[in-house]
């Protein structure tokens, strides 16, 4: 048994349907009907399943072995070796009877044995096993999703290495179906994010339309107001006008930043970019002079990369560079690319003020700002909506101290599938 936390058997059975759908071992078919010969296993673990079975099979010298599921009321074959994989009753099952008791099953000649001699594997009525070994095939929950089996239409007793290695290939059976649960699970979670980073696009373009109108409306009477030659620049009402217009722009700024976040990660159109070319338009666009002020210290990189959405990330990066400025030191970007099979990691450093090693977590979470004493303006989702282009193209984002002060930003960009 593995570990205290087991389920007991009534359990195992209330939960055997869903938990078996969760492992993907159902193929969606509803109990009773009778599914294509192995199509309850996925593509991928199909095939590292069957070596499995051929291996049990050569190694204890018998020409059968079969990786069987027991659901609440079937047995499914998912891998065989010797055999067809078919599905039977539970009823009919010789894995059924000794599956829940999480040991090793070793019988030399079924037919002798009183927990087998009747049943139709032996009889003849379906097969005419006589030796027969099962492993259950227990995950770490202490769920038992059915068995590593092998038998022979003649008896046979295996030694105990062979018994034992028969234990090793059920557990390597059980990684296997624990990968394909995972993989499962992680699909479902990009499904949902996809579901929620669309319906977040959609209210966020609704709110900032709603939004954005009346703020234009507020901020053209202002700039109407303060261009208004009977409103002379000593006028009391002067200064609330552009207390009025100063708040105005930063909350479009803001509703600006808002549905930016909330489109990254939708429709990429990924391909090969120059990030010398990338690095050198951003820096035009901000005024930053290429070569001096911001500059690339390795050979050029080719990214597999959405060239707006790149654009945008090293767009929210140098300016962060430029409002987090250190004072006293002029402006430094210094940008490396290095690639390996894996894809390219890029470096962007800047001799800023640099964030503290407890805050350069919680400053990557939107909404996030540290407030800091002559901190340029920002919204708190610059850092967050670059981390969120690296993911959705499959890489990360993280941060680091540069050598002599400032924030390094580590970008990792896989090689194009």
């Amino acid at each position: 048994m593995k570990g205290t936390g087991a389920r007991t058997l009534p359990e195992q059975d209330i939960d055997r349907q869903p938990a078996l759908q969760a492992y993907g071992l159902l193929g969606g078919q509803e109990a009773g009907a009778s599914p294509p010969p192995g199509a309850a296993s996925r593509p991928a673990a199909r095939t590292a399943l069957d070596n499995l079975v051929d291996l049990a099979a050569k190694l204890c010298n018998v020409p059968f072995s079969v990786v069987n599921v027991i659901t609440a009321d079937q047995q499914r074959q998912i891998a065989a070796s010797g055999v067809e994989p078919g599905i039977c009753s539970r009823e009919d099952s010789m894995c059924a009877r000794v599956f829940l008791a999480r040991e090793t099953t070793v019988v030399r000649d079924a037919s002798a044995d009183p927990r087998f001699a009747n049943n139709p594997f032996v009889t003849g009525e379906i097969a005419k096993v006589r030796f027969y070994a099962s492993v259950p095939l227990e995950t770490d929950s202490g769920f038992v999703l059915g068995s590593l089996c092998v038998f022979s239409d003649a008896p046979a007793e295996p030694d105990p290495e062979q018994i034992a290695m028969l234990e090793l290939l059920a557990q390597q059976a059980v990684e296997l179906l624990e990968l394909q649960h995972r993989t499962l699970q992680l699909n479902e979670a990009l499904d949902e994010v996809q579901r929620s980073n669309a319906k977040l696009g959609e209210f966020a373009g609704r709110v900032s339309h709603d939004l954005r109108v009346p703020l234009t409306t507020i901020l053209g009477y202002v700039e109407l107001s303060e261009d208004d030659p009977d409103m002379p620049p000593e006028h009391p009402a002067a200064e609330y006008l552009q207390l009025i217009g100063a708040s105005g722009r930063r909350m479009l700024d803001m509703l600006e930043d808002v549905l930016d976040y909330s489109k990254v990660g939708g429709a990429l159109h990924p391909q090969s970019v120059s990030l010398r070319s990338a690095v050198a338009d951003v820096a035009r666009d901000l005024g930053i002079p290429f070569g001096s002020g911001a500059t690339l210290d390795s050979d050029d990189a080719r990214l597999h990369a959405d060239p707006l959405q790149l654009r945008a990330l090293l767009q929210n990066l140098f300016s962060n560079a430029v409002n987090y400025r250190s004072p006293g030191r002029p402006l430094e970007i210094r940008v490396t690319a290095v690639s390996n099979y894996h894809g390219t990691a890029v470096l962007v450093a800047d001799n800023g003020k640099g964030i503290r090693p407890e805050d350069r977590q919680r400053v990557l979470e939107p909404l996030v700002r540290l407030h800091r004493e002559g901190d340029g303006p920002g919204s708190g989702l610059g850092l967050a909506t670059c981390r969120r282009i690296a993911q959705a193209h499959g890489g990360d984002l993280t941060l680091t101290e540069t050598p002599g002060g400032g924030t390094t930003v580590v970008l990792t960009f896989p090689e194009a599938l």
